[in-house]
């Protein structure tokens, strides 16, 4: 049963509990999903109302991308805990000899960047995410505007979240080319999906302190 099915309750109690997955990973993916679909949530309150007629193909859009990203975030929870097991997995390895030594060394080098690649794409899709919501700030019904900021902040824990998991597995693997092509990549995403979140948050915020 995928982990994207559980209940509630079963998700956050698996959370939880001393097993390897659901991890932070998880966590960031399934944080990351709800922050968009609370942009498919104000799109559809928006969506129809002629007060916001000359952004309806805009809300469409957004609306559109906001399901994609979503759908593509929750598989991404299921991922990131098949990715981690061929890590754990490999922690196991003997090092008795040096050649058992050599071997458990790549494998584990091989595993780790596994295990980078899933919150490599969170941290890009919630990058994407932010953005749709940069678009709904202006565009989306100041009836829910409330929820762009909730959303936003849902993706800002998601990409920095996202984030971390790559940190702890860059962290132990000595293929420097590999680290700095991951940070050249991600970091900016990173540092600019940041800024956007709380300009954002920053725009809600004085709308609803009016």
């Amino acid at each position: 049963m995928k982990m994207i099915d559980y209940t509630c309750t079963h998700f956050m109690d698996e959370l939880a509990s001393k097993n390897a997955v659901p991890g932070g990973g998880g966590a960031a993916a399934m944080s990351g999903a709800m922050g968009v679909a609370l942009a498919s949530m104000v799109c559809n309150l928006t969506t129809g109302k002629k007060k916001y007629a000359q952004y309806e193909e805009d809300i469409q859009r957004i609306m559109k991308d906001a399901l994609k990203i979503q759908q593509e975030l929750l598989e991404m929870v299921d991922k990131d805990a098949e990715n981690f097991l061929p890590l754990s997995k490999a922690y196991g390895l003997p090092k008795e000899t040096e050649e058992e030594k050599a071997y458990k060394e790549k494998t584990l080098e091989e595993c780790t960047k596994i295990a980078c690649s899933v919150p490599l794409d969170i941290v890009k899709k919630c990058y994407e995410a932010i953005l749709l919501h940069e678009e709904l700030v202006d565009k989306g019904s100041t009836l829910a505007i409330s929820d762009v900021g909730v959303g936003i902040q849902c993706l800002r824990a998601g990409i920095i979240s996202a984030w971390l998991n790559v940190q702890i597995n860059i962290n132990s693997i000595k293929d420097q080319d590999y680290v700095s092509q991951v940070e050249n990549e991600i970091k900016p995403l990173l540092n600019k999906g940041i800024e956007i979140c709380d300009t954002v948050y920053n725009k809600v915020d004085k709308m609803l302190s009016k």
